[in-house]
């Protein structure tokens, strides 16, 4: 698994996308005290789910692989021109 330059901040996104997403989608917010390890697992899941996100095999599903798919969706997700992809 090859980190992207910029991983930590584009998790950062994709939580704020993945939970945009998740409310248009039905669910309810996250609460404010919903940890954000919590938030990772349940926003890759929400996105395997949908196919947005090939799901990890089950041997190698942790919280490092979760982050990193949902570094790679927002990544795809985001416009070219987003300051988030320039940086990478």
């Amino acid at each position: 698994m090859k980190k992207l330059k910029n991983e930590a901040q584009l998790v950062k996104k994709a939580l704020q996308v993945g939970e945009s997403y998740a409310q248009k989608r039905g669910y309810a917010a996250f609460s404010a005290d919903t940890s954000a390890n919590q938030k990772v697992e349940s926003l890759y899941r929400l996105l395997v789910l949908d196919k947005l996100v090939v799901a990890l095999p089950p041997d190698k599903e942790d919280l490092p692989g979760m982050k990193h798919k949902l570094a790679i969706w927002i990544d795809r997700t985001l416009p070219a021109d987003h300051p988030l992809k320039l940086a990478s």
